[in-house]
């Protein structure tokens, strides 16, 4: 039987800026302004927006941070 390690400690996890969704969230976003347009990530990586709503995958850091402090998308729920 292992023993546990006795150096490790509780993570602590610290609250999402505010804008941020939290992770596990759906990644669906709705475009108060446009119906159409192309966002492009600060990685690079372009987002469509198509019929005023944005996705991606909910696991995906950079595009969630990205969409969440945008000023003209607010979260959705599926």
């Amino acid at each position: 039987m292992a023993k546990p390690d006795e150096d490790s400690a509780p993570v602590e996890r610290l609250p999402a800026p505010a804008g941020v969704p939290k992770p596990g969230s759906t990644g669906l976003f709705r475009d108060t302004v446009y119906t159409s347009r192309v966002l492009i990530l600060p990685d690079g990586r372009q987002l469509a927006v198509a019929r005023g709503r944005v996705s991606v995958q909910p696991d995906d850091a950079v595009a969630l941070e990205y969409l969440g402090k945008h000023p003209d998308l607010k979260p959705l729920q599926e």
